[in-house]
């Protein structure tokens, strides 16, 4: 013993100045350094105080209390020679280390030196000669632990399962945080934290999530809904992956496009899907409630209604009295929002009335492409609640030029010339609009074509307006141009409704 004993104040003072070290480098495992650190301290203490000029008492104990000092100070070394090479030197030298191998090789420092230490504290006691039959004990009593530990390497060394990857085992969903030489461990949604035994995973399949070879990561999810057989099937599918497709939905992988396909026939409506790929999978159920917040108003955009079960009944006794009064309030408040556009605010009261009785609610939710920069233009869309944000596309980028709100009205030019959309406008919150079409407003302008005048010279402002937000003119040049702009869309409204 006196061997090992030589140099030990060297030793000491080398463990005490690494460990304070560690504490402040390897700040996730301060603890369990404090913990050695203590441990350290107080076996130096035994130590000193029974091999010091000092020391007295009972030979034999001081000999007893001296080995295992001795021998708890070396455990200890061993621990901190294993934070000092897989926390600090190989990740400095950029070289990976799975946990479980720190672990193992540490596990087996300490196995090296209790077989030195009992050779050398005890004089090669018969421990040799019974080694056979003691590693047949401890093989059968230790059977488990080693295969926990020998299925942890496995699973590193062949890559099948990988810190940050998304499993499933049974009914366990979860992500993969670390593999230790007993378990492997697993964070799910929940906030819980699942140990599961390495052996389990080499004998039983589990699910590695959102992994597909030379892919990205991400999942395929499935958002369920019901349309009863009133609506197409085709009108279904068309309108929902129009309004998927053009949204703007966090998390959606662009490709593979997501896309709704009929899945079933029920007694009373059709089972349709919307299959996405989920690329942060982490986030699952609030990604496929955007989703559904997005079938839902693009399918009531569309006047399709979700379905009700085959038996409900709904009995309403009203009279025609509360529904007319009921019209009167909705077109008042319609007559209230169309008042609110410039372009209209020269229509009599009647015709603000006809406009009103045509008027279509068109509810977006937040994200949707409400319109797009060169679509065909259809609709009027006057904005009641909630804020927008008009994006123009030039050279290849996407500039935002202005934002919407309340009271706001984006379309018109489509609407009076027939030009294609000079702008994309995405809901930057949930949106209420009304839409007006073409034909609707046919027959005002017919009775009275001079509105046209007036129309085609708000019109050219308006152009004028954004073709200097974009950098196309200056402001002379817009004064000089907006004449010939005026006749120009005033030639339009012409052409477009026959007058």
């Amino acid at each position: 013993m006196n061997v090992l004993f030589h140099g030990h104040g060297y030793l000491a003072a080398g463990i005490v100045v690494v460990t304070l070290i560690l504490l402040r480098i390897v700040k996730a495992e301060r603890k369990s350094l404090a913990l050695l650190l203590a441990v350290f301290v107080v076996a130096t203490t035994m130590l000193l105080f029974t091999t010091g000029p000092d020391a007295t008492g009972d030979l034999r104990t001081a000999s007893l209390i001296f080995r295992l000092a001795l021998f708890a100070e070396i455990i200890i070394a061993i621990c901190i020679g294993g934070y000092t090479l897989f926390r600090v030197a190989l990740p400095v030298l950029r070289i990976p280390s799975p946990r479980i191998l720190q672990d193992v090789i540490v596990a087996g420092g300490h196995i090296v030196w209790v077989l030195i230490f009992w050779n050398l504290a005890f004089d090669g006691a018969p421990v040799i000669a019974t080694s056979a039959v003691l590693t047949a004990v401890i093989g059968f009593s230790m059977q488990d632990t080693l295969g926990n530990i020998l299925g942890g390497l496995a699973i590193q060394l062949d890559q099948s399962l990988r810190i940050g990857d998304w499993i499933k085992v049974d009914d366990v969903v979860g992500k993969v945080i670390e593999t230790r030489w007993r378990h492997t461990a697993i964070e799910t949604r929940n906030w819980e934290t699942v140990l599961v035994p390495n052996s389990a995973l080499m004998k039983n399949k589990f699910i590695v999530l959102g992994r597909r070879q030379g892919e990205p990561v991400q999942w395929r999810r499935w958002v369920w809904f019901n349309v009863d057989f009133r609506t197409p099937p085709t009108k279904v599918i068309d309108t929902v992956n129009a309004a998927i497709r053009s949204a703007d939905i966090q998390r959606m992988a662009k490709k593979p496009e997501p896309n709704c396909i009929l899945m079933d026939f029920s007694e009373s409506w059709g089972r349709y899907a919307v299959r996405y790929w989920l690329t942060d999978l982490a986030v699952d159920d609030p990604t496929d409630s955007e989703i559904r917040a997005h079938v839902y108003v693009a399918l009531l955009r569309a006047n399709i209604p979700l379905s009700m079960p085959a038996h409900a009944v709904f009995v309403t006794q009203e009279s025609e009295e509360r529904k007319s009064s009921k019209m009167t309030q909705i077109l008042a408040q319609r007559k209230i929002a169309l008042q609110h556009v410039e372009l209209l605010r020269s229509l009599t009261p009647e015709e603000l009335r006809h406009l009103a009785e045509h008027l279509i609610p068109a509810p977006f939710t937040k994200g949707d492409e409400m319109t797009r920069q060169g679509a065909e233009a259809h609709w009027l869309y006057i904005l009641v609640d909630g804020h927008a944000d008009v994006l123009v596309e030039k050279n290849g980028e996407s500039r935002k030029i202005s934002e919407l709100g309340p009271g706001s009205v984006f379309g018109e030019m489509g609407l009076m010339t027939g030009e294609p959309r000079a702008s994309t406008v995405i809901a930057r919150t949930d949106v209420e609009c009304y839409r007006l079409d073409k034909e609707s407003f046919k027959s005002i302008i017919q009775t009275r074509p001079e509105l046209a005048e007036g129309f085609a010279q708000i019109l050219a402002h308006r152009r004028a307006d954004l073709d200097l937000a974009l950098g196309n003119m200056d402001a002379d040049r817009r004064k000089r141009d907006l004449e010939g702009s005026k006749q120009d869309i005033l030639g339009k409204i012409r052409n477009l409704f026959g007058i």
